[in-house]
């Protein structure tokens, strides 16, 4: 029980510790600047990233029928939504296994399908924001060394990984578990390596970054700053890899202050920085949270204590076997 109760007690301490120590740094000029805030700014980072989750909800859609499970788009963007607003309140993004869960319940696909609909999902948001982050580079000048290193790595990464795919059919196991890890490559290379599937999960993960940053440009001109749109990029592409590090639920802190260090860096006022990457999370885990209530209405009742089974079962570290 005290394990089960520290592991997200922890994390959350932590994150909440990050931002109340940012906010307090700055809070003689905090009042300053939010008197600059400008409400319509505001509402229209709010529509940029709903529009945005309706394109996740779309690609998500698309991968599914990739691996021939045909669920309609507001399904999918409610299975989304559930499963991020689980990894706003959980860490180790153990949300995830929630998807897993509703797909297997309302659409009988088997866990092995929903983890490598997760996988490949998560590969092209990592090599996405990667590679936004490398354009963003080539207009940012005096970046330090372990910023190019950052954004690099997981484009290596990615390389390495979709190189795998291709060579996998190459192999087999008589091993029963190499071969489950095999049959879950494969299904992974159906859902993303097609020419389809490249063209529209690439492109199509291209926009939601872009509005991705399109709503901390909403945030930017709210407390009336000039920027430059590199930069922001830049910002966002660093908190998002650093967020992918899952060390607190949702990557609440650590992405703030890591969107709040690159600003700082390139000259950004402390106060400001702090504000827009604050609130930037913020209305984007907001949007989530609204989304992730509606969606468990959507599905039903069964779905919180499922959730709750579902997480108890990961966090005491059990497994479920595929079937």
């Amino acid at each position: 029980m005290y394990r089960k109760i520290s592991a997200i007690v922890v994390p959350t301490i932590i994150a909440a510790g990050i931002i109340i120590y940012m906010l307090y740094s700055v809070r003689d000029k905090l009042f300053i600047a939010l008197q600059h805030l400008t409400l319509e700014y505001l509402l229209f980072g709010i529509a940029i990233c709903l529009f945005a989750w309706g394109l996740r909800g779309w690609r998500y859609h698309s991968i599914l029928q990739s691996l021939n499970y045909h669920i309609t788009v507001v399904s999918a963007t409610a299975c989304v939504f559930v499963s991020q607003t689980a990894n706003l309140i959980v860490p180790a993004r153990l949300g995830d296994f929630v998807r897993v869960f509703i797909l297997k319940h309302d659409y009988n696909t088997t866990y092995s399908e929903g983890v490598s609909s997760l996988v490949v999902e998560r590969v092209f948001d990592i090599v996405t924001v990667a590679l936004l982050g490398a354009v963003s580079l080539l207009f940012v000048l005096d970046a330090p060394a372990w910023v190019y290193t950052l954004v690099v790595l997981p484009l290596v990464a990615g390389v390495i990984f979709f190189g795998i795919l291709l060579c996998i059919g190459k192999f087999s196991s008589k091993n029963r578990f190499i071969q489950i890890f095999l049959n879950l490559l494969h299904e992974i290379k159906r859902a993303s390596l097609s020419v389809r599937s490249i063209i529209v999960l690439g492109s199509t993960s291209i926009i939601i970054w872009l509005l991705d940053i399109f709503v901390c440009v909403a945030v930017i001109l709210m407390f009336q700053q000039q920027i430059p749109f590199a930069i922001v990029v830049l910002a966002i592409v660093i908190g998002n890899l650093v967020k992918a590090v899952p060390l607190t639920p949702g990557g609440i802190g650590t992405y703030e202050a890591a969107l709040t260090a690159t600003f700082f860096l390139f000259g950004v006022p402390m106060d400001i920085a702090v504000l827009i990457s604050v609130i930037d999370h913020l209305i984007k885990n907001l949007v989530t949270l609204a989304g992730g209530v509606v969606s468990i209405y959507y599905f039903g009742d069964w779905v919180v204590p499922s959730i709750r089974t579902a997480l108890d079962s990961k966090l005491e570290g059990g497994n479920r076997a595929d079937r």
